[in-house]
């Protein structure tokens, strides 16, 4: 039976980042589930149990005995392991897309000290500007080819509290008894391959900017094809 793709987008931006690959996926005849996590900064910490429930919840039509194959881009890569276990569906394997990766034991912060210094002054009310805001004109134009997509990129992301990336996120023991993978678009995410790499995960590499599952939907949804399939798949 054939998995089917849940893609999970960063709760930093929105579920568009995931629909151009979703529709690739679909065409090229896989089913495709796209949660949105738009709303999981709302309310108090922690936030990672809204995340687990929305995916949760978007699957629960699907029937239980059919397997997923989880993909997160960004910072979802930190909830995998909670997705993970609280699933009833057979999870066949995890990819990770320019993601950063649960601790191996954890839990997981889901922003460094460093990252934390720099978000702190920015926070008004508690509350940080857009993901794209935080960046200049010139870090963010390169990651868009396209300026409708970038409008509904921009304008569906959520203003998170701080409090979101101050949390930490557990991690199961035995989350990762199934084939793992990392799909890695670039800098400055090579460490982060490097490290599953020495996990003995799969790596592949599409060169581009963080956000390029979305400047080159195919050939993103070609690789986690290849990916789901295991190695020696022809």
């Amino acid at each position: 039976m054939q998995p089917i793709f849940v893609l999970v987008h960063s709760p930093s931006v929105g579920p568009s980042t995931w629909h151009p690959v979703a529709e690739h996926l679909t065409a090229a005849g896989h089913q495709v589930v796209v949660p949105s996590l738009l709303h999981v900064g709302a309310g108090a910490p922690p936030f990672w149990p809204r995340v687990v429930s929305a995916v949760r919840d978007h699957l629960r039509q699907i029937s239980a005995d059919r397997p997923v194959t989880l993909v997160a881009h960004s910072n979802a890569g930190l909830f995998l392991p909670t997705i993970r276990s609280a699933l009833d569906h057979p999870v066949t394997g995890s990819i990770f897309v320019d993601a950063a990766l649960p601790a191996r034991i954890g839990p997981t912060p889901v922003a460094t000290p460093e990252v934390l210094e720099f978000l702190r002054p920015m926070a008004v009310n508690g509350k940080l500007p857009r993901w794209t805001d935080w960046w200049d004109e010139a870090d963010i134009a390169p990651m868009f080819s396209e300026p409708v997509m970038r409008q509904r990129v921009v304008e569906e992301q959520p203003s998170l509290p701080l409090s979101y990336y101050e949390q930490h996120i557990p991690v199961p023991d035995g989350w990762d008894d199934h084939p793992c993978s990392y799909l890695l678009f670039g800098p400055p995410y090579d460490d982060v391959a490097a490290e599953a790499r020495e996990r003995s995960w799969r790596v592949a590499h599409l060169p581009g900017g963080h956000l390029h599952q979305i400047v080159d939907p195919a050939g993103t949804a070609r690789h986690l094809i290849e990916l789901a399939a295991g190695p020696g798949a022809s």
